[in-house]
């Protein structure tokens, strides 16, 4: 049965989701139609650019992504600390790059409202705005009609694009967290599009190992690109806005989880155990069930049994769905 998104968010929980979208019937998101010959590779950068320009207008960070054939991943932060230190115009200003404004609004911004009952129902409209800016929900809308409408257009046809409205997957804890920003960073070499992160186009992984010196160079954005939530390491207390581990820590941990998911990958499989897999506290094959499991296994939310039944409280929810398979991963 499909749950409501009510049941699937909640930020008192975890501001980190998983989030996934797939194109119905046979309609191509990239890659190229076997039957026609058509290539639609150049939709890959359609939805990078427009994701990264939807993170500069919400208070939500990307913090790992996976542009694939017929569908993509996101794994995304909602920074409600952010979102409560934005001015009232600056929250203006940024909804008006996706939406006309309201003669109310305008007038409000142009500070020409007088009465006291038409500031108070301007004030009304710009703090559901803000609400927006940090609902992933909203982010996905924006992001998912934008794509359809382009792709629909350049089709010339008309209907849905996208398989339904899309998945999401909280994710409760840091184990949970890595573990499926692993998974999507490596679905490219899952999927032998890619024999490596490092050639794996159209990922975060491959976005924080080359920056903006490729793709992004190519394409001049139109605004300003909002940098992927970075990795802190020991300065996690200082900047608490970022993922509490380092960079290298996590690419050498992608790169030993990528050489044991591809079979047909050239090269040995490194001895020495990754650093962040013992400062998690993982054994190898619970890190490698999660890493692997997150598209199949996992469909709901993501993490230790203690967070899985706060979430579930505060979800409405009277179960939990694979919790015998994460009690043997995340004890």
């Amino acid at each position: 049965m499909t749950q409501s998104r009510q049941s699937q968010i909640s930020l008192i929980d975890t501001p980190y989701y998983h989030c996934i979208s797939r194109c119905v019937r046979r309609a191509f998101l990239c890659g190229e139609d076997k039957f026609t010959g058509q290539s639609f590779s150049h939709r890959r950068q359609w939805v990078a650019e427009r994701m990264h320009f939807l993170a500069s207008l919400f208070t939500i960070d990307i913090c790992a992504y996976a542009i694939m054939s017929n569908h993509y991943h996101l794994v995304l932060h909602a920074d409600a600390r952010a979102n409560e230190k934005l001015s009232n115009e600056a929250v203006c200003q940024r909804w008006c790059q996706l939406y006309s404004v309201p003669p109310l609004v305008d007038r409000w911004m142009k500070q020409q409202l007088v009465m006291a009952a038409e500031q108070e129902a301007a004030l009304q409209i710009i703090n559901n705005w803000r609400r927006r800016l940090v609902d992933i929900s909203w982010f996905m809308r924006c992001l998912n009609e934008f794509i359809a409408r382009k792709a629909n257009k350049e089709d010339n046809c008309k209907g849905r694009f996208w398989e339904g409205r899309f998945k999401s997957q909280a994710l409760l804890d840091e184990e949970a967290l890595l573990a499926c920003m692993a998974y999507v960073d490596l679905n490219p070499v899952r999927a032998q599009m890619a024999d490596g992160v490092e050639n794996s186009e159209y990922t975060s992984g491959y976005e924080r190992v080359h920056g903006d010196s490729n793709n992004d160079k190519a394409h001049d954005y139109q605004f300003s690109k909002k940098p992927l939530l970075g990795f802190v390491g020991d300065d996690h207390q200082a900047n608490p806005q970022g993922i509490s581990y380092s960079l290298i820590d996590y690419l050498e941990l992608l790169d030993w989880t990528g050489r044991i998911l591809r079979e047909d990958k050239p090269g040995n499989i490194c001895a020495q155990r990754p650093k962040l897999l013992c400062i998690l506290g993982l054994d190898d094959e619970s890190w490698l069930e999660l890493a692997s499991g997150f598209g199949k296994n996992y469909q709901g939310a993501v993490g230790s049994l203690e967070e899985l039944a706060l979430f579930a409280s505060h979800t409405g929810k009277c179960w939990i769905a694979k919790k015998n398979a994460l009690r043997r991963c995340l004890h």
